[in-house]
């Protein structure tokens, strides 16, 4: 038994001396590498749950006076849900804290034109006409 070990650990020891035989192949064309993940752009596909997640994630930052990183998740939750009318309300609420007149402006058009019958449609109206 240790004569048939020993006879197969020298056999080993023999084979690493030589090189492999390659075999010759046509060339393979490869296919360019993927792109990191990381910085792919980023597809979105209407998902509200994912919206409602972001949005309650932009009222967090809200309320922690983080406007920038609530302005973020807002637009992030009408990517995911473009006829999400909250989003657009809260996003409007933000970008008038951020002092961006204009991009308030066009969050609340775009609520009013997915809410005309909202209890805050006068209000938001009122808003609306103040920023011109």
């Amino acid at each position: 038994m240790k004569r048939l070990l020993l006879a197969a650990l020298l056999a080993g020891y023999g084979c690493l001396g030589q090189e492999p035989k390659l075999q010759q192949s046509k060339p393979v064309q490869q296919e360019p590498p993927e792109e990191d993940e990381a910085i792919a752009p980023k597809e979105y596909t209407f998902n509200p749950l994912q919206a409602n997640k972001e949005v309650e994630i932009g009222n967090y930052y809200f309320k922690k006076h983080n406007y920038r990183a609530a302005a973020k998740r807002f637009t992030e939750a009408i990517k995911w849900n473009p006829g999400f009318a909250e989003a657009f309300l809260r996003l409007g609420e933000t970008d008038e804290k951020l002092r961006d007149k204009n991009a308030a402006r066009l969050a609340y058009s775009k609520y009013l034109e997915l809410q005309p019958g909202a209890k805050n449609a006068e209000d938001i109206k009122k808003r609306l006409s103040s920023k011109r």
